[in-house]
């Protein structure tokens, strides 16, 4: 081999592998952004109730024991009930009386709060900066359609949460895991457009016929409905159940009227929320 052909060899390999490296930092720059938005889950569902006694005992008839709950002044403000080690419904008492019940914000959980604060915030979004809650996890929020609120959480050890783990978990829970939240928007096409384009949502399966269902990013087993707003603030709750007519008879035993619809069970909360139990196969 001669040097001339040797040196342009030489020259050769080294542009191949020069653009090799650009093409993959590319890739995984274009990767970066979608990653960082991946959610591990719904971990909340907020709601304010007008009796949160009345609530409270609601919740427990179905298996959803009270984990802890926060209190100022000798007032529960806050009452945390389990749906499982990752999922909780949090209840709120109304300030005043003149407050509506019913839907307050969704929460998400994320393994790497900072780097989707980050994301949403190159995205043109303008999430608070990440903080430690009062319970000790990390939390930021941020404001979505229609000026809703959006929470988003990563869990942290010694928090309330983590060290509730695999306690307070009612032997008799009518469900034991949250698929989807059904939330009410006056423009379901603007909010569906922020979702996707804005937080990476992708079009999701149909756990009920005739509303836009979207897939959490990274987590394809649990999704957002939007809903077309009718009246008041009174939203959906989505629990995965593997036998409806087993379902069916245990609301029975506990006096929850139920009424069955579109191959699902339906029965509401005492502020009217409407919770449905749907069949949905293991991934």
């Amino acid at each position: 081999m001669n040097n001339s052909y040797r040196s342009f060899s030489i020259v050769l390999l080294s542009l191949l592998a020069i653009t090799l490296v650009a093409s993959v930092a590319s890739l995984c720059a274009a990767q970066a952004p979608t990653q960082a938005t991946n959610l591990t889950g719904i971990a909340h569902a907020a709601i304010s109730v007008a009796d949160l006694e009345t609530s409270r005992s609601f919740y427990q008839k179905l298996g959803f024991e009270e984990a802890f709950f926060m209190a100022q002044n000798g007032k529960t403000t806050q009452s945390f009930m389990k749906v499982n080690d990752r999922q909780f419904i949090e209840l709120y008492p109304k300030r005043r009386p003149t407050d509506p019940a019913g839907f307050m914000h969704i929460c998400f959980e994320s393994n790497a709060i900072e780097a989707l604060n980050s994301t949403y915030v190159a995205r043109g979004l303008s999430p608070i900066t990440v903080r430690r809650a009062a319970a000790g996890n990390l939390l930021f929020t941020m404001q979505g359609p229609e000026k809703q609120n959006i929470e988003y959480t990563q869990y942290m050890p010694g928090s309330k949460h983590t060290n509730d783990r695999g306690l307070h978990l009612g032997a008799h829970r009518v469900a034991e895991q949250i698929v989807a939240m059904g939330i009410e928007m006056q423009d379901p096409a603007a909010a569906v457009a922020y979702y996707k384009e804005k937080l990476n949502f992708k079009p999701g399966h149909a756990l009920q016929p005739g509303q836009t269902w979207l897939e959490l990013p990274g987590l394809p087993s649990q999704q957002v409905e939007i809903v077309q707003r009718a009246t008041g603030t009174a939203f959906k709750l989505y629990f995965s159940v593997s036998d409806l007519k087993r379902t069916a008879a245990q609301l029975k035993s506990l006096n929850v009227p139920v009424e069955k619809k579109n191959k699902a069970l339906w029965i509401q909360d005492p502020d009217g929320n409407r919770i449905i139990f749907v069949k949905v196969k293991p991934a």
